[in-house]
C-alpha cells in the first residue's frame, strides 16, 4: 500500500489540463500567432519544457499518465477501435497489452492520491475503458464526468448512426451512468460544447465541495477533447483568424519556424524535415483550387478558434483558484497528448469514401457554415505539419511530429527552487515521469519495487519485470522518473542538461499501429513503413537519427553508423519482450480466442451502439 509521509508541510494540489491532438506550436508561448494569454501567462510564472514526450496518439498517452508505466503494461499498446478490422483483429485481439483499456495490472495516479487523502475529480475526455467499470470513477476519481470513446461533435449532434468516421460519438456518463445532452444546434453558449462544458462541469466538483473535502488537497484533471476533429468552434472564434491562413500552410509554417528561432526555442542552424505529401496521401497546395484553398484555410481559422477556446477556458479555471485562495499552491500541467493529428481521412480505404458520403447526406461543409455544430472538417497533412515543424510528420507517427508535445509547468510556490519563470528546460522527459513527479511532491512513498519473472508464450520468451503492490495485488511499477531532484533540489542525473532527469544510458521505446521507435541518448532508431515515407517492410527496416544534432529526422545514418543501429535495435528487441510488444513473430502468431480470454476481445462498435441506445440515467447491461 502507499503511504504519505507525515509533514506539517501543506501538500500541493495538482491539476492537470490535457489537450487533444495540439501541434508542438499551436500556443503563443511556443511559437503560434494563435491567442492564447491564459498559457503564455502559466509560461511566465513556470517554465516551457520543450523535451517532453507523449505517445504517438491519445489513449497510450492517457495510460502513460495514470500509471507512470508503458502503455503496453497498462492494456493501451492499441486504440481500441483499431481492432475491428480483419487486419486489426489478426495482429492485436487476443493478445495481452492490446486490450484498448486501462487494465488492472497498474495502479493509476488518481487511486493512489486518492487513497491518501487527496479529493481526486475529472471532467473530460477519457478514452481508456467503454465499460462503466473501466470508468474513471472506478480508477480513482472520487467525482467524474466523462467522454468515453475517443472523440465526438462538439455540440453533441450525432447523424450519423453507422460508423463514422472513426473514434466515437457524443457518449458521456458520470458515476457510471450514461448523461444524456441535447444537441446544441442553436450553438447556445448557454448550451453544450465541449471545451466549455468540461471545464463547468470541473468548476463544478470544485466549487461544490464539502468543508471536510476542502481541508484535503486536490487532483483535479481536465482533459479536452478539442482541438481533435471534427473542428467545431463558435463563429466569434473562428471569424478572430479570419484571412490569417489564405496564404496557406508552407506559409504558416516558415512562420512558425522563424518564431520558434525568434523565441529561442530552435537552434537557427536546426534543418526542419520536408514536408511530406504523397506519402501521406495528398497532394500540393499549390494544386489546389482557388475554391479548396479557401476552405481548407477556413478550417484552419476554426482549429485556431478551438485552441482559443481552450486557452479562454482555462483562464476560467486559473481565476477559481486565484479566488479560492488554491493557486499559489497548485502545480498546473498543460501539454498535448501527442503531436497535430495529419490524416487525409478521406484519403483512408474504404472509409474516405464513407466519409464522402456521410458529409454530403448530413453535414454542411459550405465556407460559412466551417466550424458549426453540422460542419466536419479536420486538418489535414499540410497544416499539421506546420504546427509539427521542424520535426518530422504528426500524430500516429513514432517521429517526432507524432511525439514531441508542448507542456508548461506552473510550479507551487517554492517547490521548484531551481527554475527561473518563463524560462525554458530541454531536458529529455516523458509523461510517464508525472506519475512519480507528483507523488514524491505530496510526499507519497511506494512499496519498493521487486523483479520477477513473466512467462510471455507469445515471444517464446521470459520477461523480467519490475513489480510492486497496491492493494494487496501486484501491480508494473513506475517506469518514470521524478522531476523533483533536479528541479526542487538541484540534483542532476549527469551534467549536461538533456540528461538531468533521465540517463541518456537508458533506453525508452515506443511502438503503435506497427511503427516503433527508441531512443537512447543522442540517439534514436525509427521503423516507419516505406510507403509513408520510412525504411520499413512490415517489421523490419530502421532508421537511424542523432536527434540532437538533427532533431527533423533529416539524414538517416544507419548505413553510416552501423554499430550504434544494432545497439539500439538490441535495446529495442528487449524492450519488445520486456513490456509485451507485438512484433515479429509474435504479430503474425494467433493471440488467445474470444473464449479463452474475452476481455481481449472487447468489441468498440457494440459498446458505443449499447451507450448510444440507453436512456439517461443508465448503465446498459452489456456496457457494466
Amino acid at each position: 500500500m502507499a503511504t504519505a509521509a507525515s509533514s506539517t508541510a501543506k501538500r500541493p494540489n495538482f491539476l492537470f489540463i490535457l489537450a487533444d491532438d495540439l501541434g508542438f506550436s499551436d500556443i503563443g508561448c511556443y511559437g503560434a500567432e494563435i491567442q492564447t494569454p491564459n498559457i503564455d501567462g502559466l509560461a511566465a510564472e513556470g517554465i516551457r519544457m520543450l523535451n517532453v514526450h507523449a505517445a504517438a496518439a491519445c489513449s497510450p498517452t492517457r495510460a502513460m499518465l495514470m500509471s507512470g508505466t508503458d502503455a503496453h503494461l497498462g492494456g493501451l499498446g492499441v486504440l481500441i477501435e483499431y481492432k475491428n478490422s480483419e487486419k486489426g483483429a489478426k495482429r492485436w485481439s487476443g493478445k495481452a497489452g492490446y486490450e484498448g483499456y486501462l487494465n488492472t495490472d497498474v495502479a493509476t495516479l488518481p487511486e493512489i492520491l486518492s487513497d491518501n487523502g487527496y479529493f481526486t475529480v475529472m471532467s473530460g475526455k477519457w478514452h481508456l475503458g467503454l465499460r462503466a467499470s473501466q470508468g474513471p470513477w472506478n480508477r480513482g476519481f472520487r467525482k467524474a464526468f466523462a467522454m468515453l470513446p475517443g472523440c465526438c461533435n462538439h455540440y453533441s449532434w450525432e447523424p450519423v448512426q453507422e460508423r463514422f468516421p472513426v473514434g466515437g460519438r457524443p457518449i458521456h456518463a458520470e458515476e457510471g451512468k450514461k448523461v444524456d445532452i441535447p444537441p446544441n444546434k442553436t450553438e447556445d453558449p448557454q448550451g453544450f460544447y465541449s471545451t466549455d462544458y468540461y471545464t463547468n462541469r470541473l468548476l463544478q466538483y470544485l466549487e461544490k465541495r464539502s468543508d471536510d473535502d476542502r481541508q484535503s488537497p486536490f487532483f483535479a484533471f481536465l482533459p479536452y477533447t478539442a482541438p481533435h476533429w471534427p473542428l467545431q468552434c463558435s463563429k466569434a472564434k473562428r471569424d478572430k483568424y479570419k484571412g490569417i491562413y489564405d496564404d496557406g500552410p508552407y506559409a504558416l509554417r516558415e512562420r512558425r519556424l522563424k518564431k520558434l528561432v525568434d523565441l529561442g526555442i530552435i537552434n537557427p542552424s536546426v534543418v526542419p524535415h520536408n514536408v511530406e505529401t504523397t506519402t501521406q496521401g495528398v497532394g500540393e497546395w499549390d494544386d489546389l483550387t482557388s475554391e479548396e484553398k479557401k476552405l481548407s484555410s477556413r478550417a484552419m481559422e476554426a482549429y485556431a478558434g478551438m485552441v482559443d477556446s481552450i486557452d479562454e477556458n482555462i483562464g476560467k479555471v486559473v481565476q477559481y483558484l486565484k479566488e479560492s485562495g488554491e493557486y499559489d499552491n497548485t502545480f498546473i500541467v498543460f501539454m498535448s497528448d501527442n503531436g497535430a493529428e495529419g490524416a487525409a481521412l478521406e484519403a483512408v480505404p474504404v472509409m474516405g469514401d464513407n466519409i464522402k458520403r456521410a458529409i454530403h447526406q448530413y453535414y454542411d461543409n459550405s465556407y460559412e457554415n466551417i466550424g458549426a455544430w453540422n460542419s466536419f472538417t479536420w486538418l489535414g497533412p499540410l497544416w499539421a505539419q506546420a504546427s509539427t515543424a521542424p520535426s518530422r510528420l504528426f500524430k500516429c507517427f513514432p517521429s517526432q511530429g507524432g511525439i514531441l508535445v508542448p507542456c508548461v509547468v506552473k510550479p507551487p510556490a517554492g517547490s521548484f527552487s531551481g527554475i527561473v519563470p518563463g524560462s525554458f528546460n530541454r531536458s529529455f522527459a516523458t509523461v510517464m515521469d508525472f506519475c512519480p513527479s507528483f507523488l514524491e511532491l505530496a510526499g507519497i512513498s511506494l512499496p519498493e519495487a521487486t523483479e520477477q519473472q513473466v512467462a510471455l508464450p507469445l515471444h517464446k520468451a521470459t520477461a523480467t519485470r519490475k513489480m510492486s503492490t497496491f492493494r494487496g495485488k501486484a501491480v508494473h511499477a513506475i517506469r518514470g522518473k521524478s522531476w523533483v531532484p533536479f528541479f526542487g533540489k538541484g540534483n542532476k542525473v549527469e551534467d549536461d542538461e538533456m540528461w538531468a532527469i533521465h540517463s541518456s544510458s537508458e533506453p525508452v521505446g515506443w511502438e503503435l499501429f506497427a511503427r516503433g521507435a527508441l531512443r537512447k541518448g543522442d540517439w534514436k532508431i525509427v521503423h516507419i513503413a516505406k510507403k509513408h515515407g520510412g525504411a520499413g517492410v512490415q517489421d523490419e527496416g530502421w532508421e537511424l537519427f542523432n536527434v540532437v544534432q538533427d532533431p527533423g529526422e533529416t539524414k538517416d545514418l544507419a548505413e553510416t553508423e552501423p554499430t550504434k543501429l544494432q545497439e539500439l535495435k538490441a535495446c529495442w528487441d528487449e524492450y519488445v519482450v520486456e513490456c509485451g510488444i507485438v512484433w515479429g513473430e509474435s504479430a503474425v502468431a494467433s493471440g488467445l480466442g474470444f473464449d479463452e480470454a474475452p476481455e481481449l476481445w472487447e468489441d468498440e462498435l457494440d459498446l458505443q451502439k449499447s451507450w448510444m441506445g440507453a436512456r439517461g440515467e443508465e448503465c446498459p447491461p452489456s456496457c457494466a
